[in-house]
């Protein structure tokens, strides 16, 4: 993307169409680390990449918990992720004040994209800058939701968000016809491996990643470090090259004895086949 005359405020459309400050909030939740989610019947299951700016610092949250049954994972500028669960957190607190019973996951949703569109219609505002996985359970089951900082929201079965994702998007496609009935231990298992397709080339640790769970029986929360290694370890996510080649076994003498009198008996047939060295 390139700055041009249409793109000096976001209520200012292009002859095409287009709201360009829309377009570069929805391109920084690419710039930002991946956050994976999926769903089963009963349980929902966030993942996200853990991402510092050195060795020195420590990586910034990246899941927050919203309520009991609700909880968000973010790509994105983290500190707008912030203030928008922070605002969720309030809507949860009110609702369940004035009705005592839980905020249903579909009218948060709403109501935090009702927020984001009116940053595109204000020239004194900007988009939020962040993409938002809200996973939540509620009278009509599972559910997750993905918000786009131009205001729109979609349910999925499954999705990822952030830079290197795709791998990620490539692996849920495969696998989400087998995600509804899938057993909680089966659905950490496919994030965690969704989660090391999007690190192309890292080995995955429980120091990169943040899991958190929430589901029938199971009110949101995140798992430490140690459970998430154990489950690393139990089900042996590793990649294929990390796996040592096997060594090639050296031919006896009789193997060779075996190989040249099998040669000869097949005579003049094997002078029409092409040697290994002519291939």
């Amino acid at each position: 993307m390139f700055r041009n005359q249409y793109d000096t405020d976001v209520t200012t459309w292009s002859p095409a169409g287009r709201l360009f400050q829309v377009e570069y909030a929805m391109e920084a939740v690419k710039q930002g680390s991946a956050a994976i989610g999926l769903r089963s019947k009963t349980h929902v299951v966030l993942a996200c990449v853990n991402k510092s700016n050195s060795e020195l610092s420590s990586h910034q949250k990246k899941i927050f918990k919203v309520d009991n049954h609700i909880g968000v994972a973010i790509a994105g500028l983290t500190a707008d992720g912030r203030v928008l669960s922070r605002y969720m957190r309030s809507e949860c607190i009110n609702y369940n004040y004035t009705y005592e019973s839980p905020l249903p996951v579909g009218r948060l949703v709403v109501q935090l994209a009702d927020k984001a569109q009116v940053c595109t219609q204000r020239s004194w505002k900007r988009p939020y800058g962040v993409g938002l996985l809200v996973a939540g359970l509620d009278e009509l089951g599972a559910h997750l939701y993905y918000n786009c900082p131009s205001g729109n929201y979609f349910e999925y079965q499954a999705f990822a968000i952030g830079s290197r994702s795709q791998a990620a998007k490539t692996y849920l496609e495969r696998r989400f016809e087998n995600f509804k009935a899938s057993s909680r231990e089966d659905l950490i298992k496919d994030a965690l491996i969704a989660t090391r397709e999007s690190l192309q080339g890292e080995k995955l640790r429980s120091s990169v990643c943040t899991v958190a769970v929430v589901g029938v029986g199971e009110s949101f929360h995140i798992l430490d470090q140690e459970t998430v290694q154990q489950f690393i370890d139990t089900f042996e996510i590793v990649k294929e090259d990390e796996v040592p080649p096997a060594e090639p076994q050296p031919a006896t003498e009789q193997d060779a004895a075996t190989d040249q009198g099998s040669g000869a008996d097949q005579g003049g047939a094997g002078d029409q086949v092409a040697s290994p060295m002519d291939i």
